[in-house]
């Protein structure tokens, strides 16, 4: 028992930590971390796979702290192609909880992204929450400017993963962490406590404030 709450106060700790920041914060550094990604396309995520993502999900400064049995916490946005395909809509508020990153040089903090790649995973998105490897199929991301043959294997997985911390940027296979709505963030854009499936189907219009994020997507993911 006393284990359970040590480790259940760093939890607690990690997320009055995320909780600090605002919506509107946690969008610009969403763009942020993808256009820094992006910006080195050798290094980055491969552009033919942006361009056949349903979503995507960004989770800026996912955090580890000391925790004792390796869980994480993070607060994040995914954001869905438009019905016809072509731009992003409104941003649902998404928590990620336990799993393990694998963080890479000892880093306590890790950017993670997230392409969900068919309409499969697309649903579990639209849930109330999901697990990774469990509930979705999860393979780590390629990383450069185009796919090759040796990726083909991870091609029929719902959701590819990459990770950045201290500067270094990898595919991480990010199994049994949870993704659920944030239904508090989602109140604080919207004015209303709604759920992901409601903002991702593109019933709610984006706020001005996820403009930098969209534009950023639109940058890097047309699909010709």
């Amino acid at each position: 028992m006393k284990h359970f709450t040590f480790t259940s106060a760093l939890i607690l700790s990690a997320a009055a930590i995320a909780a600090a920041e605002t919506a509107t914060e946690r969008l610009a550094s969403s763009a942020d971390v993808f256009r820094e990604i992006m910006a080195t396309p050798d290094k980055g995520i491969p552009q033919d796979l942006l361009a056949k993502a349903q979503c995507v999900i960004i989770v800026p400064g996912l955090k580890k702290g000391a925790f004792v049995v390796g869980a994480e916490f993070g607060r994040g946005f995914a954001e869905c192609r438009k019905a016809d395909g072509y731009g992003w809509g409104a941003p649902g508020a998404v928590r990620v909880e336990g799993g393990s990153v694998g963080f890479q040089v000892g880093g306590s903090s890790t950017d993670v992204v997230m392409l969900v790649m068919n309409k499969r995973g697309m649903q579990k998105l639209l849930g109330d929450k999901f697990t990774l490897g469990a509930d979705a199929s999860v393979a780590a991301g390629p990383v450069g400017r185009t796919v090759d043959a040796s990726t083909d294997a991870r091609m029929d997985a719902e959701i590819l993963a990459w990770s950045r911390a201290k500067g270094l940027f990898a595919g991480i296979a990010l199994k049994g962490a949870t993704l659920r709505n944030d239904a508090d963030v989602n109140a604080e854009l919207y004015g209303r406590k709604i759920d992901n499936k409601e903002v991702l189907s593109g019933a709610v219009e984006p706020p001005a404030s996820s403009q930098a994020l969209r534009s950023a997507l639109d940058t890097y993911s047309m699909r010709k």
